[in-house]
């Protein structure tokens, strides 16, 4: 009973094969993690960046937001 039929291979599967193949995942990750290491030794050097950093993100995730939700609107209305 040993039937030789090609299973449907997962969607996330083939994503990380996709990833992982691609040379270029490595470094798009190295980006931000060196960024975030930046941010956290300038926090330690001058305390005060917090707060700027705080409000850059509220106004940079509001804006995310805003665009979503017309990005949401058009598609609803396409539909």
């Amino acid at each position: 009973m040993n039937e030789s039929t090609s299973a449907p291979t997962c969607p996330m599967a083939a994503m990380c094969k996709g990833m992982t193949d691609k040379p270029k995942s490595g470094f798009m990750l190295l980006i931000p993690a060196l960024i975030f290491v930046i941010f956290g030794v300038a926090i330690l050097i001058a305390p005060k960046i917090l707060a700027w950093l705080v409000g850059i993100a509220s106004i940079a995730i509001g804006v995310a937001i805003l665009v979503f939700g017309r990005f949401m609107r058009k598609f609803a209305e396409r539909s």
